[in-house]
């Protein structure tokens, strides 16, 4: 079953590409941007899709050269229209031309998203050939050329991200349990503009400590949050201080908000439709809305792209089967027997060429294709990545296994107070 799920989500990444440039589109949808997050997921999968026999090594290393290459030569400057400035890229890029699209923001989370991409090809592309010589060589340049330090804007923490129209976001990654994990290790390794371990230590004490369900945990509301750095983190056994005072470390942090989900879908305290002990997982992703419908009476507020959470919500009764899947080195026991029932009784693989539909909602009244519920018309890279790679977590450590091979992974989790698992034997 779940090798069935992972050839299927592969093809997202080796269809939904520019073969100009390599980026990898936001979503499915005609005339969709390329999104550099799914970007530096694709690096990844490629590394992945040799493995699994999918991509031979030439090509995989041809597709990751193609995206290397337009990255190192895109336009950097502060114009509006560039690819990128001071070492980062913009959340969405125009497919064709790879300029900044949607007016959207230099993202320092998507960055260090593509940048993890970037540096688990290096860590895996070790031959001595041309080619691969040249991934390491871009790879090297890439990375050291990111100012993490202009990105702090004066502070001890990292801003979100900034704008040619207006400068700095008004945003830090100072507050709160978040994604933010991968961005703080590179930027404390980067070997040309390092950001010092006070800002992440300023940022680690605002984490809220929660108790729920009996279950003590660093609080997140949605799912990706608990997952997205750990693609690529094995942080099995690894702790820094927070962790140490409480006695567990973020992948356990992460089985207990898989937990935490599954016993918030059983327990239904807003009373939606299917949910129940194979019906769970919020997470940011597409929904019904915006729209006002009553539902057997009731009045229910839907929503669009939303980072939906449990068990404090926001929540419209939209789960994200994919989220379900993402979670799966943390607690199999629980996620295969939901996926399970995801593909076999919610009949949610098979609509789409690219495995799950993103997202599902049993409550909106409106069914469309699904007969049990809305489900997304689109299928976004985002959501495709992690399926695939934590799968081969979970199945081989694979990712995690390549991670550990990269000097900077160390370097930054030790420069942040991490010690123990794998950072005890690794000769770094």
């Amino acid at each position: 079953m779940l090798d069935t799920l992972q050839r299927a989500t592969f093809d997202y990444f080796l269809k939904e590409c520019s073969p100009e440039n390599g980026l990898v589109a936001d979503r499915n949808q005609p005339g969709s941007a390329a999104s550099i997050a799914a970007t530096g997921l694709a690096l990844t999968i490629y590394v992945a899709a040799v493995k699994h026999g999918v991509l031979s090594r030439v090509a995989a290393a041809a597709k990751v050269l193609t995206i290397l290459r337009f990255l190192h030569c895109s336009r950097q400057g502060p114009e509006p229209d560039s690819t990128g400035y001071k070492g980062f890229y913009y959340h969405f890029l125009d497919m064709k031309t790879g300029r900044r699209a949607q007016n959207c923001e230099l993202s320092t989370i998507d960055t260090a998203v593509l940048m993890a991409g970037i540096l688990s090809a290096s860590a895996w592309f070790t031959h001595d050939t041309a080619r691969e010589r040249e991934i390491r060589q871009l790879a090297d340049a890439l990375y050291a050329r990111v100012d993490f330090q202009w990105a702090q804007d004066g502070a001890a923490t990292i801003t979100h991200g900034w704008k040619p129209e207006c400068g700095f976001l008004p945003y830090r990654w100072d507050t709160g349990y978040s994604e933010a994990l991968i961005l703080y290790v590179l930027a404390a390794a980067a070997p040309h503009y390092p950001v010092a371990p006070g800002g992440y230590r300023q940022w680690a004490a605002s984490f809220e400590i929660r108790k729920v369900y009996d279950l003590e945990y660093v609080y997140a509301g949605p799912l990706f949050i608990h997952q997205l750095s750990q693609i690529w983190l094995d942080l099995r056994g690894v702790q820094d201080d927070l962790n140490r005072r409480l006695g567990f470390d973020y992948f356990e942090n992460s089985r207990r908000a898989t937990y935490i989900h599954r016993q918030y879908g059983i327990e239904n305290p807003r009373r939606f439709q299917h949910y129940g002990e194979y019906v769970w997982g919020l997470t940011a992703s597409d929904g019904p809305g915006p729209a006002n419908v009553k539902v057997d009476g009731e009045p229910r507020e839907f929503h669009g792209y939303l980072a939906r959470g449990a068990p404090s919500g926001p929540d419209d009764g939209t789960v994200s089967p994919w989220a379900v899947v993402a979670s799966i080195p943390f607690a199999p026991e629980i996620v295969i027997d939901t996926v399970r029932h995801a593909i076999e009784r919610l009949e949610l693989q098979g609509q789409s060429e690219y495995g799950f539909d993103a997202s599902f909602n049993p409550t909106f009244p409106s069914k469309g294709r699904n007969r049990h519920g809305w489900t997304s018309r689109w299928i976004f890279g985002l959501n495709q990545g992690p399926v695939v790679l934590m799968i081969e977590n979970f199945q081989s450590g694979f990712v995690w296994q390549i991670m550990r091979s990269s000097p900077h992974i160390a370097q930054g989790l030790r420069l942040l107070s991490f010690g123990g698992g794998w950072l005890e034997r690794a000769d770094v």
